[in-house]
């Protein structure tokens, strides 16, 4: 077994060090620069079998580090509002106290949503989904009553049921329901739901596009009295949020997302356009409104912190009082959702914020109104591929050659190699956080670092066992002197 072993050690010695170390740079390059294409392959080409085992064999080789990078871009220069079109109504603690506890009768959020119509707003957005009767409506508890209070349930049948009167809260308001995309199915989920007609200008990106088969919609009653319908879901990863789809499929046809929803409506449109070529979608567009959107259909989000966004938040038992301020709802999109201990949907940033899901919602919106998005499109990725590539090739030509000004600079200040990798690496992160700050691309300085710091490793790797073979050389004659009987470093005499 040893026997084996020596030979392999050897074999690889001879390898590192054939031609100074430049087949094994070339293959490191290579090989790491396919696997970081892997984890995210361009769009534009057909992905073939082999890339697709590789990622599968490689899961996130180098999605994680990116993704932690373009989160510290945030962290580092999160997006400051400059504009608050959204205000969002909560059903917080402070509601729940006052008025009750979730979910409510259904004609107790018919009451919300009248006093919010009062204050004039452009539209409203539930971001809640009534799949189910509500059982505290008159006709329901009319079937619970016993046979010999007759009358008490004659009395109540006649009443109007509790959807009725949500259903004409609902026509009454320029108001939108949500619905939950679903991958599977549930009791009340259904295959289609209601939705605004979305019209695409060039090829059908209905395959690139996130895709779901069932959705949690409300009841078909309260789905006719709404102005529109909306998918609700956001993309999660490593359960931190940063892509938002804009647009999505439900079975075979696309349906919008709320934020664009919210803005047809509120602009009067009759449709959304959808931008797409064989790469995928370039752009969901409304009115005069274009949002440049990944291949997906989806955007990363340049997210502000909770922090500044508190002021947009209104609770719902202030509205119910009739104590807050018109202008903070005239003209503004309302959203309205659960942010009350246990039946909130809280969701991480790439700030390392807890914040409700309603507040993603809002944050996509504002950002579509201040016009300032990341991007990543597929050009980048060739790009980068492109520029590590030609600066590998230029390590793995120049570096190795004994006599160009680089070895000399190596050979006279022994530590440089160190101060010159940190002062290119620094260079490079401080160069792409730029572009972030400036532009709003998100350029992936970590697989540069990660690829081009292997492949430089190569270099050293030859330099390092000439040095252990050095040291063995130096220490074998050393033993020897230990050795001499009379201590004079000559062997000894017959």
């Amino acid at each position: 077994m040893k026997r084996y072993y020596d030979l392999w050690h050897a074999r690889i010695k001879s390898l590192v060090k054939a031609v100074q170390g430049r087949p094994v740079a070339f293959l490191v390059l290579f090989g790491l620069s396919l696997i970081n294409l892997s984890s995210e392959w361009p769009s534009d080409i057909t992905r073939p079998a082999f890339v697709t085992e590789l990622d599968d064999a490689l899961p996130d080789s180098f999605k994680t580090a990116r993704q932690l990078l373009f989160d510290q871009y945030q962290r580092r220069f999160p997006r400051v509002p400059t504009a608050q079109p959204v205000t969002i109504v909560e059903i917080d603690d402070a509601t729940l106290a006052a008025v009750g506890q979730w979910p409510w009768p259904r004609n107790r959020l018919a009451t919300l949503i009248d006093a919010i119509a009062a204050l004039k707003p452009l539209a409203i957005g539930l971001d809640i989904y009534m799949p189910e009767p509500d059982q505290t409506s008159p006709d329901k508890v009319a079937g619970n009553l016993p046979e010999t209070a007759g009358a008490l349930a004659a009395s109540l049948r006649a009443l109007p049921s509790h959807e009725a009167i949500l259903a004409n809260a609902l026509r009454a308001a320029p108001t939108i329901l949500g619905a939950a995309a679903l991958d599977h199915p549930t009791f009340a989920a259904s295959t289609d739901m209601r939705s605004a007609p979305i019209l695409v200008h060039g090829t059908d990106p209905l395959s690139r596009v996130q895709r779901f088969d069932y959705v949690l919609a409300s009841l078909p009653e309260l789905q006719a009295a709404a102005h529109g319908q909306a998918m609700l879901s956001v993309a999660l990863e490593q359960g931190v949020v940063r892509h938002i789809p804009l647009i999505m499929g439900l079975g075979e046809k696309l349906v919008p997302g709320l934020p664009m929803e919210m803005l047809r409506l509120a602009t009067g449109s009759s449709a959304i356009d959808v931008y797409a070529d064989t790469s995928g979608v370039q752009a969901v567009g409304v009115a005069d409104a274009e949002v440049p959107t990944q291949p997906g259909g989806d955007i990363w989000l340049h997210f502000a912190s909770i922090r500044s966004t508190l002021s947009r938040y209104v609770s719902a038992r202030d509205i119910l009082q009739g104590t807050v301020d018109p202008e903070r709802f005239r003209n503004k999109l309302v959203l309205v959702g659960l942010t009350g201990t246990g039946v909130t949907d809280m969701r991480t940033t790439p700030l390392g914020e807890l914040v409700p899901g309603i507040e993603i919602q809002a944050q996509v919106i504002e950002t579509i109104f201040e016009g300032r998005f990341l991007r990543r499109p597929t050009w980048l990725k060739w790009a980068e591929s492109a520029f590590i590539m030609m600066f590998g090739l230029l390590i793995i030509w120049y570096v190795p050659r004994t006599q160009s000004r680089f070895a000399l600079f190596l050979r006279a200040v022994p530590k440089g190699s160190t101060f010159l990798g940190l002062f290119l690496h620094l260079s490079n992160l401080l160069c792409c956080f730029f572009i972030f700050v400036r532009f709003g691309l998100l350029v992936d300085a970590a697989s540069i670092f990660i690829i081009l710091s292997a492949v430089m490793g190569c270099f050293f790797a030859p330099a390092l066992l000439h040095a252990g073979e050095r040291g063995r050389t130096e220490v074998t004659p050393a033993k020897g002197r230990e050795a001499d009987s009379d201590g004079t470093g000559k062997a000894p005499g017959p």
